[in-house]
């Protein structure tokens, strides 16, 4: 929890994107924005001269006879954007993005690439409409107002209910898609065991707390809720309803599992030396957390029969990359990063 409850969103925000590994390209743009990361307040990002608008129709690429563009580069651009400041706990906004136009050349080939996946994905699924339904329905539903579901939209990245819908098309489609090439292939235990012993240090775990939290304001409001969840609301609702984080309201207050030193001292303490399945209410500089930890392990050796799901999800995943980097080769790709490549702001005077 270093800056708001920064640290510990980011699971919290992978989860709500519900983007399987070999789609995204958040991973890449953390990366290639390493050095221009928002450092600034969207005010000062707005006070840049912004570069004459270009057509939104213009060919940023091509994936087979499939013309890709400058709009919907800048819709994946911005969602990716988006993902690397709700990680660091703050809402988007649209100012940020000048912050990471430098990545913008580099992040063409990954957008190229995840539609050349989702190319090959379409050929094999169709979404469910009735299962988009739901899924932008059970999002809604965890909002009072119409405003209020817009603004958490702008506040991860999404222009607006449509926005979320293609977005959640394109994973449901390219998530099956890869879960079938990857149930292609097999291990056995043996192959499993070897892999095991050879990567032992790989399976060397660290004491980690897995913990949900609910962030207000006040004492008051903290001990409200605490009230309300032993009269046996449901803890999930209420963070969607009342926490101040954004990263993690959206997932019931998953905040997702981590080591000891990556929070604030008094989250810290309540972590790892706090009862397991019981509530705590501790303040920090950024307010109050009604918390709860759902799971605690010491440090140690992952046991074989703990790694083994593991080590046949990895080698599933190697194994599919190498078919899917296949596949993408067949395809004929090409992308023009002259196009999306805009000035970087100024340096603000000092």
């Amino acid at each position: 929890m270093d800056s708001g409850a920064g640290h510990a969103t980011v699971s919290g925000v992978k989860q709500l994107l519900l983007t399987a590994a070999l789609l995204s390209g958040a991973a890449f743009l953390t990366t290639a924005s390493a050095q221009t990361a928002p450092a600034t307040t969207p005010a000062s990002a707005a006070a840049t001269t912004p570069a004459p608008a270009k057509d939104p129709a213009t060919l940023v690429g091509r994936v087979g006879k499939e013309d890709l563009t400058l709009a919907e580069f800048d819709r994946a651009f911005r969602l990716a954007a988006a993902r690397v400041v709700n990680s660091q706990g703050i809402p988007f906004e649209d100012a940020y993005l000048a912050e990471f136009a430098e990545a913008r050349p580099d992040f063409l080939k990954q957008f190229v690439r995840d539609r050349a996946v989702y190319q090959l994905a379409r050929a094999r699924q169709q979404a469910d409409p009735a299962e988009l339904d739901r899924q932008i329905a059970d999002a809604r539903s965890g909002f009072e107002t119409d405003e209020e579901f817009a603004e958490a939209l702008n506040a991860t990245g999404y222009t607006d209910t449509a926005d979320l819908r293609r977005e959640l098309e394109r994973q449901l489609i390219v998530g099956a898609y890869l879960g079938g090439v990857q149930e292609r292939f097999t291990f056995g235990d043996a192959l499993v065991a070897g892999y095991y012993n050879l990567h032992r240090a790989d399976f060397a775990r660290e004491q980690e707390a897995c913990v949900k939290h609910i962030l207000v304001p006040t004492q008051a409001e903290a001990q409200a809720i605490t009230k309300d969840l032993a009269g046996g609301a449901d803890f999930a609702k209420l963070a969607a309803e009342k926490s101040q984080d954004p990263g993690s309201a959206a997932q019931g207050g998953d905040l997702g599992c981590f080591g000891p030193g990556q929070m604030v001292e008094t989250f810290d303490t309540a972590s790892f030396k706090g009862p397991v399945n019981a509530v705590q209410t501790v303040q920090s500089q950024f307010g109050w957390h009604v918390l709860v930890v759902t799971k605690r392990t010491e440090a140690g050796t992952v046991p074989l029969a703990d790694a083994a799901p593991v080590i046949r999800d990895q080698l599933g995943k190697d194994a599919a990359q190498k078919y899917l980097d296949a596949q993408v080769a067949r395809l004929s790709t090409e992308s023009f990063p002259d196009v999306v490549t805009v000035a970087a702001p100024a340096p603000a005077d000092k």
